[in-house]
């Protein structure tokens, strides 16, 4: 199972939904270009990290992996399905979107905003204050202050070579367009929705499910945007639902072909 993460994440942050998984399935994890544990600089255009996963299975000597990502990791991976169809068992894409809507590309420009001015020399915590209201729900920020204020701590230390390629993470999905490629993607396909979704936003995911030629579609009736940080145990258990069925199909498939 590969994970892949939002732009805002580094491998860290799966836990404890990682191991929820590795109960049952070998996990791997990257960071992206960028990100910090794979230096930058990070692709501004999300084909760039299809040819950057390719290469990371090569290395590993696998040939096929079930992917799941979330956000910006979701959308490469939709983009790998359509790509690179041979090395993708199966899909589960969280909170995604089917193109830039104009509210992601005001959102994207007020971050870059933000980015640059702690490149220049500002508060990095700046970052995490503008994060917070968009990416969270309502609920999880109020039971969960003492944690988000632990982050604005984290996020304050981290490199400013995090935050340059961060610039370019955000450009990559400026401008995005995966609508052609939906119908290209041919494996088992879970498309995770959130209710509170405001940055992907909730229409957009229906729209990668309804694009993808039998895809499902799974919906939280409250987190936002974070589900993977929100709700990490209801994800995992759809997942794993999800995944139960794909296998149970390709065995019955097998056993068909071999009468």
């Amino acid at each position: 199972m590969l994970l892949l993460n939002g732009g805002f994440m580094s491998i860290g942050a799966w836990e404890p939904f990682a191991g929820l998984l590795a109960e049952r399935y070998r996990v791997l994890r990257c960071d992206f270009r960028g990100q910090l544990r794979t230096p930058g600089p990070a692709h501004r255009d999300l084909a760039g990290n299809v040819g950057d996963l390719t290469a990371l299975l090569d290395h590993l000597d696998l040939d096929r992996v079930h992917v799941l990502g979330t956000s910006f990791g979701g959308e490469v991976g939709l983009l790998f399905a359509a790509r690179r169809p041979e090395r993708v068992t199966s899909l589960v894409a969280v909170t995604v979107a089917d193109h830039t809507t104009e509210a992601m590309e005001r959102g994207g420009r007020d971050t870059r905003r933000v980015v640059a001015e702690i490149l220049a020399g500002g508060d990095p915590g700046r970052f995490h204050d503008l994060l917070v209201p968009e990416i969270y729900s309502a609920g999880y920020v109020a039971a969960n202050a003492e944690a988000l204020a632990l982050r604005r701590r984290q996020i304050k230390a981290l490199p400013m070579g995090w935050f340059a390629a961060l610039d370019d993470l955000l450009a990559a999905v400026e401008s995005f367009d995966l609508r052609p490629a939906l119908g290209r993607i041919r494996c088992p396909t879970l498309v995770v929705v959130a209710a509170d979704d405001r940055v992907t936003l909730t229409e957009r995911g229906h729209a990668v499910a309804a694009a993808i030629p039998s895809a499902e579609r799974v919906e939280h009736p409250t987190s936002g945007h974070a589900l993977i940080a929100e709700h990490p145990v209801w994800l995992a258990e759809s997942a794993l639902e999800f995944l139960d069925r794909v296998r149970a199909t390709g065995e019955a498939v097998a056993r068909s072909d071999t009468g």
